[in-house]
């Protein structure tokens, strides 16, 4: 490990939200760096879901820093803590899982990870190694290592508490699962998102009370979905998740993850770039400042597409996504694939709000006369603006709703 304790803090905090305890980090890593002893840092993954996205990308991104500091990485596959579902940021109880699910899950997980980490330097394993073996008396020796009352100190919890709503016995298992993960691993860090704090701190209690040294904690934000908005300063929305569709899946096309990318906020663009970006922060910086002296904020949302698309493909690929973009989205452009339909009037004309929720680019004739009013419509290339806008029985119109994100939709008005 070359690197100064100095150099690895700079390269591991950057980007990171909470840091416990950074004296105890400074140490920990002036020792392993005297006696040429790689750290052993762990990150858990439930696989309730088979495809990764760049939400994911964020943490596996910090992962791959440890590894290229010389450390080591546990790529833990939490086969049976999927089964049980992790509580953190739920309402309600989250859905249980089979063995089978989740391996199925984790078979494509992982092979998707290797396309941030180092396959040589991850060490792969599964919680169920040492949770299957789990005896009535080690589960009760665990549950005795923290209280209740600590318990129900997660945001989540002493809300349902507050509110009246189930709390199940075996959700309280799950943070004590995953601290005892790190008893069996024996790590020196434990990395997750900033809505695995609490989960996380657990591991760092427990851990003394089983005779080993404390974890030290270290979480990184949670991204926002491609449908995040900036406002008053800060960037707002839910967090990217597949179920949500607001996700840029790290297995997607070439053109889906530029096309996905092209769509973020002008604004919220610039949250990707210090996530997941290579560039330097004083180049982010840099970017900022030449969109607010008028550069096209198109050229810079192509500036994270590229590298993205050139990380999880290559660049040769990510040249043929931009022209491709450019050849389909264009301003001037239509796409080849535009949905051809007939909508059916009683009197000489279709109004134009009708229109567009006949054929889907609104949810209804009200959301169409006020995105026609707002100049949010073209028919044949035309803005109009009039909310009353009629079309022609008898004729066929190319329709377009949005800018950033635009649709289409050929429409022949017939009689019925």
């Amino acid at each position: 490990m070359n690197p100064s304790v100095e150099e690895h803090l700079t390269i591991i905090t950057r980007g990171a939200v909470d840091v416990h305890v950074r004296a105890e980090l400074e140490a920990r890593l002036k020792t392993a760096i005297a006696a040429d002893r790689p750290l052993r840092v762990k990150v858990g993954f439930d696989p309730t879901r088979p495809d990764l996205h760049l939400g994911h990308a964020v943490l596996m991104t910090k992962m791959r820093q440890f590894q290229d500091l010389g450390h080591t990485v546990i790529l833990l596959v939490g086969e049976f803590t999927a089964m049980v579902g992790d509580p953190s940021g739920k309402s309600d109880l989250r859905p249980r899982l089979t063995r089978e699910e989740v391996r199925a899950s984790a078979q494509t997980y992982t092979e998707q990870a290797f396309k941030i980490l180092d396959r040589d330097r991850t060490e792969i394993r599964s919680n169920s190694e040492w949770l299957d073996a789990m005896s009535p008396a080690d589960l009760v020796e665990l549950m005795a290592k923290v209280t209740v009352s600590r318990m129900l100190e997660r945001n989540d919890f002493a809300q349902r508490f507050a509110d009246k709503r189930p709390i199940y016995q075996h959700e309280f298992l799950y943070p004590l699962l995953q601290g005892y993960d790190s008893v069996a691993l024996a790590c020196d860090i434990e990395l997750g998102g900033t809505d695995q704090l609490f989960n996380l701190l657990v591991g760092r209690d427990i851990m003394p009370r089983y005779g080993q040294s404390a974890q030290m904690v270290l979480t990184v934000p949670l991204l926002e979905g491609t449908d995040a908005k900036f406002e008053n300063g800060a960037v707002v929305g839910k967090k990217m998740s597949k179920s949500a569709d607001n996700y840029i899946g790290l297995a997607e096309e070439p053109l889906v993850m530029f096309r996905k990318t092209m769509q973020v906020d002008d604004d919220v663009i610039f949250r990707y770039f210090e996530l997941l970006s290579s560039r330097s922060g004083e180049d982010i910086v840099r970017l900022k400042s030449e969109k607010a002296a008028g550069r096209d904020p198109r050229e810079i949302k192509a500036l994270f597409a590229r590298e993205i698309v050139t990380r999880f493909h290559d660049a040769d690929a990510a040249a043929a996504a931009e022209q491709a973009f450019k050849n389909i989205y264009s301003a001037d452009a239509v796409p080849d694939d535009v949905t051809e339909f007939k909508v059916a009037t009683d009197g000489p004309t279709l109004w134009i709000a009708k229109a567009l929720a006949a054929v889907g680019l609104v949810k209804s004739n009200g959301e169409g006369r006020r995105l026609v009013e707002q100049g949010g419509v073209e028919v044949d290339r035309a803005r109009v603006t009039d909310g009353q806008f009629q079309l022609e029985r008898g004729k066929r119109y190319l329709l377009k709703v949005g800018s950033k994100n635009r649709r289409f939709a050929y429409v022949t008005v017939e009689g019925t």
